[in-house]
Protein backbone atom coordinates (compact mmCIF):
# COMPACT_ATOMS: atom_id res chain seq x y z
CA UNK A 1 0.00 0.00 0.00
CA UNK A 2 1.20 3.25 -1.12
CA UNK A 3 0.59 6.52 1.35
CA UNK A 4 -1.56 7.91 -1.54
CA UNK A 5 -3.62 5.06 -0.83
CA UNK A 6 -4.55 5.50 2.95
CA UNK A 7 -7.76 6.12 3.87
CA UNK A 8 -8.57 9.06 6.53
CA UNK A 9 -9.00 6.88 9.19
CA UNK A 10 -6.26 4.56 8.41
CA UNK A 11 -3.69 7.30 8.01
CA UNK A 12 -5.00 8.73 11.62
CA UNK A 13 -4.39 5.45 13.26
CA UNK A 14 -1.10 4.83 11.65
CA UNK A 15 0.26 8.59 13.07
CA UNK A 16 -1.60 7.37 16.30
CA UNK A 17 0.38 4.30 16.26
CA UNK A 18 3.79 6.11 15.55
CA UNK A 19 2.75 8.53 17.77
CA UNK A 20 2.72 6.37 20.85
CA UNK A 21 6.13 4.45 19.35
CA UNK A 22 8.00 8.17 19.70
CA UNK A 23 6.70 7.97 23.27
CA UNK A 24 8.30 4.86 23.90
CA UNK A 25 11.03 6.22 21.93
CA UNK A 26 11.74 9.35 24.48
CA UNK A 27 10.87 6.99 27.81
CA UNK A 28 12.75 4.38 27.25
CA UNK A 29 16.12 6.99 25.83
CA UNK A 30 15.74 9.89 28.06
CA UNK A 31 15.91 7.87 31.51
CA UNK A 32 19.63 7.21 30.79
CA UNK A 33 19.31 10.88 32.18
CA UNK A 34 18.78 9.57 35.49
CA UNK A 35 20.96 6.11 34.90
CA UNK A 36 23.91 7.89 34.22
CA UNK A 37 24.35 9.87 37.71
CA UNK A 38 22.61 7.13 39.52
CA UNK A 39 25.12 4.31 38.13
CA UNK A 40 27.89 6.74 39.02
CA UNK A 41 27.07 6.48 42.56
CA UNK A 42 25.39 2.50 42.60
CA UNK A 43 28.81 1.67 40.56
CA UNK A 44 31.43 3.88 41.72
CA UNK A 45 32.51 5.47 38.57
CA UNK A 46 34.15 8.09 36.68
CA UNK A 47 32.69 10.69 34.54
CA UNK A 48 33.98 9.14 31.55
CA UNK A 49 32.76 5.55 32.80
CA UNK A 50 28.77 7.19 34.09
CA UNK A 51 28.91 8.49 30.26
CA UNK A 52 28.96 4.40 28.94
CA UNK A 53 26.03 4.52 29.66
CA UNK A 54 24.69 6.60 26.33
CA UNK A 55 27.74 4.76 24.51
CA UNK A 56 26.35 1.63 25.04
CA UNK A 57 22.51 3.09 23.99
CA UNK A 58 23.58 4.71 21.30
CA UNK A 59 26.46 3.04 19.48
CA UNK A 60 23.81 -0.14 18.78
CA UNK A 61 22.51 2.34 15.99
CA UNK A 62 25.42 2.39 14.45
CA UNK A 63 25.53 -1.11 14.17
CA UNK A 64 22.38 -2.42 13.68
CA UNK A 65 20.35 0.59 11.91
CA UNK A 66 21.41 -0.84 8.36
CA UNK A 67 20.51 -4.46 9.45
CA UNK A 68 17.27 -3.01 10.18
CA UNK A 69 16.78 -2.09 6.88
CA UNK A 70 17.38 -5.45 5.56
CA UNK A 71 15.43 -7.07 7.90
CA UNK A 72 12.35 -4.71 7.07
CA UNK A 73 12.87 -5.63 3.31
CA UNK A 74 12.32 -9.34 4.77
CA UNK A 75 9.77 -9.61 7.15
CA UNK A 76 7.69 -6.40 6.45
CA UNK A 77 6.85 -2.98 8.63
CA UNK A 78 4.27 -4.83 11.14
CA UNK A 79 6.71 -7.91 11.80
CA UNK A 80 9.70 -5.48 12.33
CA UNK A 81 7.94 -3.67 15.07
CA UNK A 82 6.89 -6.40 16.67
CA UNK A 83 10.60 -7.88 16.44
CA UNK A 84 11.64 -4.51 17.41
CA UNK A 85 9.75 -4.29 20.26
CA UNK A 86 10.72 -7.98 21.43
CA UNK A 87 14.31 -6.86 21.14
CA UNK A 88 13.79 -4.12 23.73
CA UNK A 89 12.03 -6.54 26.12
CA UNK A 90 15.21 -8.62 26.64
CA UNK A 91 17.38 -5.51 26.88
CA UNK A 92 15.11 -4.71 29.67
CA UNK A 93 15.09 -8.45 31.21
CA UNK A 94 19.12 -8.23 31.83
CA UNK A 95 18.48 -5.18 34.45
CA UNK A 96 17.94 -8.13 36.69
CA UNK A 97 20.46 -10.77 36.55
CA UNK A 98 22.91 -6.99 36.31
CA UNK A 99 21.57 -5.42 39.50
CA UNK A 100 22.01 -8.96 41.20
CA UNK A 101 25.38 -9.10 40.81
CA UNK A 102 25.81 -5.58 40.16
CA UNK A 103 27.79 -5.95 37.37
CA UNK A 104 28.25 -2.49 35.06
CA UNK A 105 29.26 -4.82 31.77
CA UNK A 106 25.96 -6.31 31.85
CA UNK A 107 23.88 -3.53 32.26
CA UNK A 108 25.70 -1.85 29.39
CA UNK A 109 25.14 -4.79 27.51
CA UNK A 110 20.95 -4.36 28.33
CA UNK A 111 21.45 -0.92 27.69
CA UNK A 112 22.98 -1.74 23.97
CA UNK A 113 20.41 -4.18 23.18
CA UNK A 114 17.38 -1.89 24.32
CA UNK A 115 19.40 0.29 21.68
CA UNK A 116 19.35 -2.32 18.87
CA UNK A 117 15.20 -2.76 19.62
CA UNK A 118 14.79 0.78 19.13
CA UNK A 119 17.29 0.98 15.97
CA UNK A 120 15.13 -1.26 14.15
CA UNK A 121 11.83 1.05 15.26
CA UNK A 122 13.60 4.28 14.47
CA UNK A 123 13.90 2.79 10.77
CA UNK A 124 10.44 2.24 10.73
CA UNK A 125 8.94 5.18 12.21
CA UNK A 126 11.40 7.85 10.89
CA UNK A 127 10.58 7.22 7.71
CA UNK A 128 7.07 6.32 7.84
CA UNK A 129 6.06 9.66 9.45
CA UNK A 130 7.99 11.31 6.60
CA UNK A 131 6.16 9.64 3.64
CA UNK A 132 2.78 9.24 4.92
CA UNK A 133 1.42 12.92 3.89
CA UNK A 134 2.28 15.97 2.16
CA UNK A 135 6.32 16.20 1.86
CA UNK A 136 6.27 20.36 2.73
CA UNK A 137 4.08 19.46 5.57
CA UNK A 138 7.04 16.87 7.02
CA UNK A 139 8.57 18.72 9.66
CA UNK A 140 5.12 19.51 11.24
CA UNK A 141 4.32 15.65 11.72
CA UNK A 142 7.84 15.41 12.96
CA UNK A 143 6.87 17.93 15.54
CA UNK A 144 4.03 16.54 16.21
CA UNK A 145 6.02 13.23 17.26
CA UNK A 146 9.06 14.95 19.06
CA UNK A 147 6.24 16.30 21.20
CA UNK A 148 5.69 12.33 21.93
CA UNK A 149 9.08 11.61 22.36
CA UNK A 150 9.74 14.88 24.52
CA UNK A 151 7.17 14.46 26.26
CA UNK A 152 7.48 11.02 27.44
CA UNK A 153 11.72 12.31 28.07
CA UNK A 154 10.02 15.09 30.43
CA UNK A 155 8.00 12.30 32.11
CA UNK A 156 10.79 9.41 32.22
CA UNK A 157 13.81 10.82 34.57
CA UNK A 158 10.91 11.81 37.19
CA UNK A 159 8.97 8.30 36.83
CA UNK A 160 12.41 7.00 37.46
CA UNK A 161 13.57 8.78 39.75
CA UNK A 162 9.99 8.58 42.23
CA UNK A 163 10.83 4.52 41.61
CA UNK A 164 14.01 4.41 42.57
CA UNK A 165 15.14 7.37 45.06
CA UNK A 166 13.89 8.22 48.94
CA UNK A 167 14.10 10.97 50.73
CA UNK A 168 16.83 10.23 52.47
CA UNK A 169 18.74 9.50 49.64
CA UNK A 170 20.72 12.45 50.05
CA UNK A 171 22.26 11.72 53.25
CA UNK A 172 23.44 8.08 52.04
CA UNK A 173 24.86 9.38 49.04
CA UNK A 174 26.96 11.91 51.83
CA UNK A 175 27.92 8.70 53.86
CA UNK A 176 28.46 5.79 51.00
CA UNK A 177 31.99 7.55 50.90
CA UNK A 178 32.76 7.49 54.17
CA UNK A 179 31.69 3.88 54.93
CA UNK A 180 33.73 0.53 55.26
CA UNK A 181 34.14 -1.83 52.60
CA UNK A 182 31.80 -3.90 53.59
CA UNK A 183 28.81 -1.62 54.52
CA UNK A 184 30.14 0.38 51.75
CA UNK A 185 29.11 -2.83 49.42
CA UNK A 186 26.02 -3.74 51.40
CA UNK A 187 24.45 0.01 50.64
CA UNK A 188 25.33 -0.18 47.04
CA UNK A 189 23.61 -3.60 46.22
CA UNK A 190 20.84 -2.29 48.11
CA UNK A 191 21.04 1.05 45.77
CA UNK A 192 21.27 -1.06 42.50
CA UNK A 193 18.36 -3.56 43.29
CA UNK A 194 15.92 -1.07 43.26
CA UNK A 195 15.92 -0.67 39.26
CA UNK A 196 14.78 -4.51 39.25
CA UNK A 197 11.16 -4.38 39.52
CA UNK A 198 10.69 -1.18 36.72
CA UNK A 199 12.88 -2.91 33.92
CA UNK A 200 10.93 -5.90 34.85
CA UNK A 201 7.40 -4.28 34.21
CA UNK A 202 8.77 -1.99 31.27
CA UNK A 203 10.19 -5.03 29.57
CA UNK A 204 6.70 -6.84 29.53
CA UNK A 205 5.23 -3.68 28.68
CA UNK A 206 7.16 -3.68 25.76
CA UNK A 207 6.37 -7.37 24.62
CA UNK A 208 2.92 -6.99 25.26
CA UNK A 209 3.17 -3.48 22.75
CA UNK A 210 4.85 -5.57 20.00
CA UNK A 211 1.96 -8.18 20.28
CA UNK A 212 -0.63 -5.37 19.79
CA UNK A 213 1.27 -3.39 16.90
CA UNK A 214 1.11 -6.97 15.20
CA UNK A 215 -2.44 -7.29 15.50
CA UNK A 216 -3.29 -3.51 14.50
CA UNK A 217 -4.43 -1.99 11.41
CA UNK A 218 -0.70 -0.45 10.72
CA UNK A 219 -0.66 -0.50 6.92
CA UNK A 220 2.99 -1.88 5.06
CA UNK A 221 3.94 0.83 2.62
CA UNK A 222 5.41 0.08 -0.16
CA UNK A 223 8.41 3.01 -1.92
CA UNK A 224 8.46 3.79 -5.58
CA UNK A 225 10.78 2.22 -7.35
CA UNK A 226 12.19 5.54 -9.12
CA UNK A 227 15.81 5.13 -10.94
CA UNK A 228 17.41 7.85 -9.80
CA UNK A 229 20.13 9.96 -12.29
CA UNK A 230 23.40 11.88 -11.44
CA UNK A 231 24.16 15.28 -12.82
CA UNK A 232 26.08 13.27 -16.18
CA UNK A 233 22.85 11.29 -16.73
CA UNK A 234 23.65 8.00 -14.57
CA UNK A 235 21.69 5.97 -12.81
CA UNK A 236 22.52 5.98 -9.17
CA UNK A 237 23.78 2.64 -7.76
CA UNK A 238 24.67 3.61 -4.18
CA UNK A 239 23.08 5.76 -1.58
CA UNK A 240 26.69 7.43 -0.90
CA UNK A 241 25.81 8.87 -4.35
CA UNK A 242 23.39 11.10 -2.47
CA UNK A 243 25.58 13.75 -1.09
CA UNK A 244 22.41 15.59 0.48
CA UNK A 245 21.78 12.49 2.31
CA UNK A 246 25.64 11.44 3.68
CA UNK A 247 25.86 15.34 4.80
CA UNK A 248 22.35 14.97 6.20
CA UNK A 249 23.82 11.29 8.01
CA UNK A 250 26.26 13.36 9.56
CA UNK A 251 24.76 16.25 10.38
CA UNK A 252 22.04 13.86 12.73
CA UNK A 253 25.53 12.29 14.14
CA UNK A 254 26.46 15.78 15.56
CA UNK A 255 22.74 17.49 16.32
CA UNK A 256 21.68 14.12 18.50
CA UNK A 257 25.08 14.63 20.09
CA UNK A 258 24.58 18.40 21.35
CA UNK A 259 21.02 16.96 22.19
CA UNK A 260 22.23 14.43 24.31
CA UNK A 261 25.23 16.42 26.22
CA UNK A 262 22.55 18.94 26.76
CA UNK A 263 20.00 16.35 28.65
CA UNK A 264 22.10 13.84 30.17
CA UNK A 265 25.16 15.79 31.66
CA UNK A 266 23.27 18.60 32.97
CA UNK A 267 22.79 16.81 36.78
CA UNK A 268 26.88 16.08 37.02
CA UNK A 269 27.39 19.73 35.65
CA UNK A 270 24.36 21.18 38.12
CA UNK A 271 26.07 18.92 40.62
CA UNK A 272 30.01 20.82 40.49
CA UNK A 273 27.69 24.02 41.41
CA UNK A 274 26.68 22.26 44.87
CA UNK A 275 23.12 20.29 43.88
CA UNK A 276 22.57 17.07 44.78
CA UNK A 277 20.92 13.77 42.33
CA UNK A 278 17.62 14.85 44.44
CA UNK A 279 17.79 18.44 43.74
CA UNK A 280 18.79 18.30 40.44
CA UNK A 281 16.43 15.59 39.10
CA UNK A 282 14.07 17.81 36.99
CA UNK A 283 16.90 19.89 35.05
CA UNK A 284 16.72 17.56 32.14
CA UNK A 285 12.75 17.57 32.09
CA UNK A 286 13.34 21.42 31.92
CA UNK A 287 15.59 21.28 28.40
CA UNK A 288 12.85 18.79 26.96
CA UNK A 289 10.41 21.03 27.85
CA UNK A 290 11.97 23.64 26.14
CA UNK A 291 12.27 21.30 23.18
CA UNK A 292 8.72 20.73 23.11
CA UNK A 293 7.72 24.42 22.99
CA UNK A 294 10.48 24.47 20.04
CA UNK A 295 8.04 21.78 18.26
CA UNK A 296 4.25 23.32 18.89
CA UNK A 297 6.42 26.75 17.03
CA UNK A 298 6.99 24.25 14.19
CA UNK A 299 3.60 22.97 14.29
CA UNK A 300 2.41 26.78 14.62
CA UNK A 301 4.56 28.19 11.97
CA UNK A 302 5.85 25.06 9.06
CA UNK A 303 5.09 25.34 6.21
CA UNK A 304 2.11 28.46 6.78
CA UNK A 305 4.77 30.90 7.93
CA UNK A 306 7.94 29.59 7.80
CA UNK A 307 9.11 26.89 5.44
CA UNK A 308 11.73 24.23 6.56
CA UNK A 309 14.69 25.19 5.23
CA UNK A 310 14.47 28.76 7.10
CA UNK A 311 13.39 27.18 10.36
CA UNK A 312 16.29 25.21 10.13
CA UNK A 313 18.73 28.29 9.77
CA UNK A 314 17.24 30.34 12.31
CA UNK A 315 17.52 27.45 14.86
CA UNK A 316 21.18 25.89 13.83
CA UNK A 317 22.17 29.67 14.28
CA UNK A 318 20.42 29.67 17.58
CA UNK A 319 22.18 26.82 18.54
CA UNK A 320 25.29 28.15 17.84
CA UNK A 321 24.61 31.18 19.82
CA UNK A 322 23.53 29.17 23.03
CA UNK A 323 26.15 26.96 22.33
CA UNK A 324 28.88 29.93 22.71
CA UNK A 325 26.91 31.65 25.69
CA UNK A 326 27.03 28.46 27.88
CA UNK A 327 31.38 28.76 27.50
CA UNK A 328 31.55 32.50 27.75
CA UNK A 329 28.58 33.94 30.62
CA UNK A 330 29.16 32.84 34.38
CA UNK A 331 27.48 34.70 37.30
CA UNK A 332 24.76 33.16 39.43
CA UNK A 333 21.39 33.31 39.39
CA UNK A 334 18.07 32.27 41.73
CA UNK A 335 15.41 30.58 39.71
CA UNK A 336 12.98 27.68 39.66
CA UNK A 337 14.02 27.62 43.55
CA UNK A 338 17.78 26.86 42.77
CA UNK A 339 21.03 29.02 43.00
CA UNK A 340 22.77 27.71 39.72
CA UNK A 341 25.38 29.70 37.52
CA UNK A 342 23.62 31.26 34.52
CA UNK A 343 25.07 29.06 32.12
CA UNK A 344 23.05 26.24 32.92
CA UNK A 345 20.24 27.95 31.82
CA UNK A 346 21.71 28.16 28.39
CA UNK A 347 22.43 24.60 28.23
CA UNK A 348 18.06 24.51 28.86
CA UNK A 349 17.72 26.63 26.38
CA UNK A 350 19.50 24.69 23.58
CA UNK A 351 16.55 22.39 23.79
CA UNK A 352 14.60 24.97 21.86
CA UNK A 353 16.71 24.71 18.70
CA UNK A 354 16.99 21.08 19.39
CA UNK A 355 13.75 20.54 18.33
CA UNK A 356 13.47 21.88 14.62
CA UNK A 357 16.91 20.89 13.37
CA UNK A 358 15.65 16.71 13.33
CA UNK A 359 12.69 17.96 12.13
CA UNK A 360 14.43 20.30 9.65
CA UNK A 361 17.39 17.43 8.32
CA UNK A 362 14.91 14.71 8.05
CA UNK A 363 13.00 15.76 4.75
CA UNK A 364 15.91 17.23 3.67
CA UNK A 365 18.02 14.52 3.88
CA UNK A 366 15.61 11.87 2.58
CA UNK A 367 14.34 14.00 -0.03
CA UNK A 368 14.44 12.74 -4.29
CA UNK A 369 15.62 8.94 -2.83
CA UNK A 370 12.93 7.24 -4.21
CA UNK A 371 13.71 3.80 -4.40
CA UNK A 372 16.44 4.26 -1.52
CA UNK A 373 14.31 6.07 0.86
CA UNK A 374 14.82 2.63 3.33
CA UNK A 375 18.69 2.49 3.11
CA UNK A 376 18.54 6.45 3.46
CA UNK A 377 16.62 6.27 6.05
CA UNK A 378 19.02 3.91 8.04
CA UNK A 379 21.44 5.84 7.20
CA UNK A 380 20.07 8.38 9.08
CA UNK A 381 19.77 6.53 12.16
CA UNK A 382 23.36 5.43 11.80
CA UNK A 383 23.64 9.02 12.37
CA UNK A 384 22.19 8.46 16.10
CA UNK A 385 25.67 6.75 17.04
CA UNK A 386 26.69 10.50 17.87
CA UNK A 387 24.55 10.18 21.47
CA UNK A 388 26.92 7.48 21.71
CA UNK A 389 30.54 8.93 21.12
CA UNK A 390 30.02 12.58 21.86
CA UNK A 391 29.07 11.86 25.58
CA UNK A 392 32.28 10.19 26.15
CA UNK A 393 34.36 12.52 24.32
CA UNK A 394 32.54 15.23 26.81
CA UNK A 395 33.49 13.20 29.61
CA UNK A 396 36.81 12.80 28.88
CA UNK A 397 37.50 16.59 28.71
CA UNK A 398 35.23 16.96 31.52
CA UNK A 399 37.38 14.66 33.42
CA UNK A 400 40.85 16.24 32.05
CA UNK A 401 39.86 20.15 32.54
CA UNK A 402 36.47 20.66 33.93
CA UNK A 403 32.48 20.13 33.23
CA UNK A 404 31.95 23.81 31.66
CA UNK A 405 35.11 24.15 29.81
CA UNK A 406 34.30 20.14 28.12
CA UNK A 407 31.32 22.17 26.95
CA UNK A 408 33.02 23.66 24.12
CA UNK A 409 32.40 20.47 22.32
CA UNK A 410 28.83 22.19 20.95
CA UNK A 411 30.37 25.03 19.13
CA UNK A 412 31.85 22.93 16.02
CA UNK A 413 28.93 20.92 15.76
CA UNK A 414 26.71 23.35 15.49
CA UNK A 415 28.81 25.34 12.78
CA UNK A 416 28.67 21.99 10.87
CA UNK A 417 24.87 22.28 11.65
CA UNK A 418 24.72 26.03 10.04
CA UNK A 419 26.09 24.55 6.85
CA UNK A 420 23.94 21.76 6.46
CA UNK A 421 21.04 24.26 6.83
CA UNK A 422 22.51 26.77 4.54
CA UNK A 423 24.49 25.05 1.51
CA UNK A 424 24.88 20.56 2.35
CA UNK A 425 21.56 19.98 2.23
CA UNK A 426 21.33 21.73 -1.81
CA UNK A 427 24.25 19.51 -2.92
CA UNK A 428 22.73 16.78 -5.53
CA UNK A 429 26.38 15.10 -6.58
CA UNK A 430 29.96 15.48 -5.49
CA UNK A 431 31.08 16.82 -7.97
CA UNK A 432 29.60 19.63 -10.56
CA UNK A 433 28.24 18.53 -13.93
CA UNK A 434 30.57 19.01 -17.20
CA UNK A 435 29.94 22.10 -18.77
CA UNK A 436 28.23 21.66 -22.36
CA UNK A 437 30.74 23.25 -25.15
Amino acid sequence: MTTASLDRKTTFVSIGIIGMMFFIFGFVSWVNAILIPYFKIACELSNFQSYLVAFAFYISYLVMSMPSSYLLKKVGYKNGIMIGFWIMALGAFLFVPAAYGRTYIIFLIGLFTLGAGLAVLQTVANLYITLIGEKERAAQRISIMGICNKGAGILAPLVFSWTILRPQDNELFKQIPLMDELTRAAALDELILRVVWPYTVVGIVLFLIGVVVKLSILPELDQKEDEEIDNRGRKKKSIFQFPHLVLGAVAIFLHVGTQVIAIDTIINYAGSMGLSLLEAKSLPSYTLSATIIGYLLGIVLIPKICSQRTMLKICTLLGLTLAILVCTTDGHVHFFNMDLDISIWFIVLIGLPNALIWAGIWPLALDGLGSYAKQGSALLIMGLCGNALLPLLYGLWADAVDVKTAYWILTPCFLYLVFYAFKGHQLRAWTSAPKKN
